[in-house]
């Protein structure tokens, strides 16, 4: 999709991501080994009584599920920034739903313009754990 064609406030749904746990684990034996991710007996100590899982695991299994639905196609040139916020801890076997929506479009230059996408994740009991803006850079129909 040529950065002329979208539209500001166009929404979509995203499907849905599973946390495995043993993925979950594993995630965070690797990138974010803290007792929080990796050790039930100190998690069940914990104000969330069992593990939660690494943020970025948590975001990353959102936005593999975004890559599916292919927003930008071959007109998508380079990410250039992602926030993130995490609002709520996200557990095992949570499923994590989410809707993407085009929040703003800038044209840079004859080439090419930045697209700002707001993703708004919940979790199966319609709670939002967290919240990303993401910039991209889609290329422009030649002239």
């Amino acid at each position: 999709m040529y950065f002329e064609e979208i539209e500001k406030g166009y929404t979509t749904q995203i499907p849905t991501a599973v946390i495995n746990k043993d993925e979950m684990v594993e995630f965070a034996l690797r990138y974010d080994n803290i007792p929080l991710h990796t050790d039930e007996e100190y998690a069940k100590t914990t104000r969330f009584g069992q593990l939660i899982a690494p943020g970025v695991m948590s975001f990353m299994s959102v936005w593999a599920k975004y890559l599916e639905i292919d927003l930008f196609g071959e007109e998508l040139v380079a990410g250039k920034s992602t926030k993130i916020e995490w609002h709520k801890p996200v557990f095992a076997g949570d499923e994590l739903s989410s809707t993407v929506t085009v929040s703003n479009k800038v044209q840079r230059n004859e080439r090419n313009g930045l697209v700002a996408l707001t993703l708004e994740i919940k979790n199966q009991h319609g709670e939002t754990v967290m919240t990303n803006i993401t910039e991209a850079v889609v290329k422009c129909r030649e002239k």
